[in-house]
């Protein structure tokens, strides 16, 4: 599988490459970005999407970009529509 058509959850990509290999937890992500825990550990497990406000404050905290983090979700949600919108049967626009 590719990663350009089967991306990687933000929430995959913040625990696999950030919390485990620092031996953090969600709850203490959370409190040191200044969310309730809950909003880091459902998106550690892919429940829910990543905000830009959380994209904001993950940028600070290890020192990337908001950029990066929310082109992780606009890749993961792309995936997911292409798997599960049909536009087959739209016309494309002509030029007159």
């Amino acid at each position: 599988m590719s990663l350009l058509t089967h991306p990687s959850h933000p929430g995959d990509v913040l625990s696999e490459l950030y919390l485990l290999p620092l031996g953090m937890k969600a709850p203490t992500l959370a409190k040191q970005l200044r969310v309730p825990r809950t909003r880091i550990e459902r998106l550690v497990k892919g429940e829910t999407a990543l905000t830009a406000d959380t994209a904001m404050r993950l940028a600070a905290f290890f020192q990337t970009t908001p950029e990066y983090w929310m082109n992780l979700q606009r890749a993961w949600n792309l995936a997911r529509a292409r798997e599960t919108v049909d536009v087959s049967d739209i016309e494309p626009l002509r030029a007159a």
